[in-house]
């Protein structure tokens, strides 16, 4: 059992009659099913279907918090506002902080991690101490031992929500209306069109740096995303879900998870 101030993270408040309507429509997930008892995990995406930021939703009495990657609150403060128009919304960055619990630990106040039962849960509140990064990386390795995304696995108006897993866990509503970016989002999951999806990795020794090319003899078949130590995810094709890969001499082995589906080309 642990728990850690998550200094990686940052909370954004939405408040305002209208601060249901207007992100129900901005973002993959339904909103509306955030409450007092459960959050909700969602894409925010380009008006192509591309990634941009993604976040936890809570829902406190009037105000949604957003819990959000600490280096994109400026910029999701910013780009949201650009669509209130004559909504009654108004988006605030927050003094408080993030805290993740995992393990066998009682939870308190804290809400269930939307994206596993195995992931642990996650409280909003004034940090007494923010810990140190030692408290953090165990967070971090806790999550890619579970192959669960993080902003850092994800290249801004270049990824899918499908090839980072949102479908998989919990990120994507199907049944809701629409929002910016659902027609490829949707496309892309009706047809089954994923050709390349996040992949826990591990190895022997430390795994190569985020962004290193994984090569195939001369073809190209994925790239490493966030690591620490021998787990990581990498961004790799299909046919290379199950088979060791050899980088520089290093083997690299896919270790799919349970919740990861089998699929149809």
């Amino acid at each position: 059992m642990a728990r850690a101030w998550l200094t990686d993270r940052s909370v954004l408040s939405v408040s305002g009659q209208d601060r249901v309507s207007f992100l129900q429509g901005l973002v993959s997930n339904d909103v509306t099913l955030a409450n007092s008892d459960k959050l909700i995990w969602a894409g925010f995406l380009t008006p192509q279907g591309r990634y941009l930021s993604d976040f936890f939703i809570w829902h406190e009495a009037e105000t949604l918090f957003l819990d959000v990657p600490v280096g994109h609150a400026a910029f999701l403060r910013t780009r949201l506002s650009r669509f209130r128009l004559r909504a009654d919304v108004q988006i605030e960055e927050t003094d408080l902080a993030v805290e993740a619990v995992w393990g066998n630990e009682n939870a308190g106040d804290a809400r269930a991690d939307p994206r596993l039962d195995t992931a642990g849960s996650r409280r909003i509140a004034h940090a007494e101490s923010t810990g140190n990064n030692e408290t953090l990386n165990a967070y971090h390795t806790h999550r890619l031992s579970l192959g669960l995304t993080d902003s850092s696995d994800c290249e801004s108006e270049k990824t899918l929500l499908l090839e980072a897993n949102f479908d998989w866990l919990n990120g994507i509503s199907f049944q809701k209306g629409c929002y910016m970016g659902q027609e490829l989002t949707a496309r892309t999951h009706y047809r089954g069109l994923v050709k390349k999806r996040l992949v826990p990795v591990q190895s022997d020794r430390a795994l190569p740096p985020s962004g290193t090319i994984l090569m195939d003899g001369e073809r190209e078949i994925g790239q490493m995303r966030s690591s620490i130590g021998t787990h990581g995810l990498a961004l790799l094709r299909r046919e290379f879900w199950a088979k060791d890969i050899m980088h520089e001499g290093q083997t690299l082995t896919p270790q799919l998870p349970d919740w990861f589906r089998e699929e149809t080309p």
